[in-house]
């Protein structure tokens, strides 16, 4: 702190010996303080009300109100509470000293003074006064920066929630819309199958009704996500018997899918124990995964599927041997409303949105990567029934 800088910093001295005042005030314009007086406590409150000062010199003893007295009415005024003061004493004795400090003070200098020690006593309380004042405005600034950031986060969570409903809604009216018209075709599909047909017509049906399949499935899980994604939906959670669950999958996407399926090799370790789940969830879920990788993997590969318990938790991992995830496709798996339904090619359909949300509303992990060699690996992860 340079005499340039001190001239930006006041200084009142407040003693009832004219004498100190002068020797005071000398010492501390030779640093270019700006300086200001009072010689009784009474009028130091009263230029304190209309000035406010970086630093406050206060004699100890005085007529009137002493220093002790003056002090404590600072400490307990809000305006003038974080301006230091410096008692100015001839008693250099422990009991003085400690009242000093309870009432407030933040040092002491001693009479008959020695202008160095004031100099540096003083430097170092309006630094510390500066770099409070400093810190506060930081503080101050950064809390304004604080609830404004909040103020943003909230209003961008509150249009989340918005569009988050909104694609709830969408899916929902889509479903809905989908099934009536899509029930109709099917049913017109069914009579044209009776009919005569020549090998054209009959490729152009193949091709309609496995069109109205796709959008039969898309309208079924997109029912299933707006089902789960309802806040009061909650899980009656039950244990159950894993082999028992895959075989129902398996025999529901035999009697819904008319392709010929792969062989499907079932490993379940003995000492597996029952998962608690909902049952239809679950075993919808590992339907979802196992339609996905017959549709992509092809039905000349086999699926494998393999049940065990590691860290207390029940793992089902379904394996393919297809040509796996793209880089791009692991980066955004559970996304809804992308461009289809793909999953070992892009990734980015309902499918493992909704095998997610079924895994999340368990409180259990859905886990998915490449194999080393070729395929992919998704792996369920669900609450055992014997976890503490």
């Amino acid at each position: 702190m340079n005499k340039e800088n001190n001239s930006a910093y006041k200084i009142l001295i407040v003693d009832d010996i004219p004498k100190n005042i002068q020797i005071l005030g000398n010492i501390l314009s030779r640093e270019n303080y700006q300086i200001a007086y009072a010689q009784l406590g009474e009028e130091a409150l009263t230029i304190l009300e209309k000035q406010m000062f970086d630093l406050i010199l206060l004699d100890i003893m005085m007529p009137g109100m002493d220093g002790y007295e003056v002090c404590n009415k600072l400490k307990n005024n809000e305006k003038t509470k974080d301006i230091p003061v410096i008692f100015l004493t001839a008693k250099a004795d422990m009991e003085s000293i400690v009242k000093g400090f309870e009432s407030g003070g933040a040092d002491y200098v001693t009479k008959p003074f020695s202008a160095d020690e004031l100099l540096a006593r003083v430097k170092t309380h309006i630094q510390l006064n500066a770099q409070k004042k400093e810190l506060k405005t930081l503080n101050e600034n950064l809390e304004k920066i604080v609830d404004e950031r909040t103020k943003q986060l909230n209003e961008a969570n509150k249009r989340l929630q918005v569009l988050d409903r909104a694609k709830t809604d969408f899916l929902s009216i889509i479903s809905h819309e989908l099934r009536t018209p899509l029930n109709g075709i099917l049913g017109l599909m069914g009579l044209l199958e009776q009919t005569s047909l020549d090998e054209k017509q009959k490729e152009y049906l193949t091709f309609l009704k496995n069109s109205s399949d796709r959008l039969m499935k898309f309208s079924e899980i997109a029912l299933l996500i707006t089902s789960l994604r309802a806040q009061a939906y909650k899980p009656d959670l039950m244990p159950v018997e894993i082999e028992n669950i895959i075989n129902l999958a398996l025999y529901e996407l035999k009697e819904n899918n008319e392709k010929t399926l792969p062989v499907v090799n079932i490993n379940i370790d003995k000492n597996t124990n029952l998962a608690l789940a909902e049952s239809d969830l679950l075993k919808k879920s590992i339907a979802l995964i196992l339609d996905n990788a017959v549709e992509y993997a092809g039905n000349d590969k086999p699926i494998d599927i393999s049940v065990f318990t590691a860290s207390g938790k029940i793992h089902i991992a379904i394996d393919d041997y297809g040509k796996g995830f793209s880089k791009e496709s692991l980066e955004h798996l559970f996304e809804l409303f992308s461009t289809d339904d793909l999953m070992h090619s892009e990734g980015k359909g309902l499918s493992l949105a909704a095998v997610k949300l079924i895994m999340d509303i368990h409180g259990g992990e859905i886990v998915i990567k490449n194999r080393k060699d070729s395929g992919a690996r998704v792996e369920l992860i669900l609450k055992s029934f014997n976890e503490d």
